[in-house]
């Protein structure tokens, strides 16, 4: 567990494990309400027992990681930060990976130049339009009334599996949780600052090898003719299906993730 210490109100919390030899970095990006937790554990574990190595971080507004108030966390401050960590670790054979927006996140980073020698995105790929600008924007207005407990109390039927369903009910549907966000939350701050992200993508301009990952209880963001437009646009592109996952496909089945990173890492070698 580190910190990158960039002044004295703003750190960023990052996990980080170094690869053997010539083995890969996979550099995690979260989704908006994320942590490392998403990513240690089982994932890295079997990551580095593959002899490759992984960076892991929170956003400003995430756990452990400190912003100062005035900060608006909004898309190219997330991005700066992913550019600033790779530059200052002098990461090498790195693969990003995002989850959700952290996919749009991980490929803003190549466009600012960062080298990668695979792209993973998970539940990332959607066309901007007044579905997905409704969606957002709902999310944001629930989060100012009800919190992150009523976000994903109602976010979770349409997104995850039954058994992860299961998993998370003894904990969910408590309406003493619903507290509406501080504005000035680092949480809030972040769903609020995804608004600004651009959707606006032309995906057919990425040149590494891009893994996708899908999940098909993602009833919110999975449109499937969407999806394979855009898949069908990139060069270098190999997807994997998840029937039996939703959006949080590291959550609800870290080994079987795990063992696609590991072989895509391979079929680079």
């Amino acid at each position: 567990m580190y910190m990158l210490k960039i002044d004295d109100q703003n750190e960023i919390y990052y996990e980080y494990v170094e690869p053997k030899g010539d083995g890969h970095t996979f550099v995690f990006v979260n989704a908006l309400t994320g942590s490392t937790a998403t990513w240690n554990g089982v994932i890295g574990d079997r990551i580095t027992e593959d002899g490759n190595g992984f960076l892991a971080y929170n956003f400003r507004g995430q756990d452990n990681s400190k912003f100062s108030e005035e900060l608006n966390l909004d898309t190219d401050l997330i991005v700066s930060d992913l550019c600033l960590l790779i530059e200052i670790l002098k990461l090498k054979n790195i693969i990003l990976v995002g989850l959700s927006i952290g996919g749009l996140y991980a490929l803003l980073t190549l466009e600012k130049g960062v080298k990668s020698n695979g792209l993973v995105l998970i539940n990332t790929l959607r066309k901007n339009n007044s579905r997905l600008k409704w969606i957002n924007e709902t999310m944001v207005n629930v989060a100012r009334y009800g919190g992150t407990s009523l976000l994903m109390d109602m976010n979770m039927p349409v997104i995850a599996s039954p058994s992860f369903l299961n998993k998370m009910k003894p904990n969910a549907l408590n309406p003493n949780n619903y507290k509406g966000l501080d504005e000035n939350s680092g949480i809030f701050k972040l769903m609020k600052g995804s608004l600004t992200a651009n959707w606006d993508i032309d995906w057919s301009k990425i040149e590494v090898p891009v893994l996708i990952m899908t999940g098909h209880y993602d009833k919110v963001f999975r449109i499937p003719d969407d999806i394979d437009q855009i898949a069908n646009s990139m060069k270098n592109v190999q997807r994997i299906e998840f029937p039996d996952c939703g959006h949080l496909i590291p959550l609800e089945n870290p080994n079987e993730f795990a063992t696609h990173l590991n072989q895509f890492v391979k079929k680079l070698s």
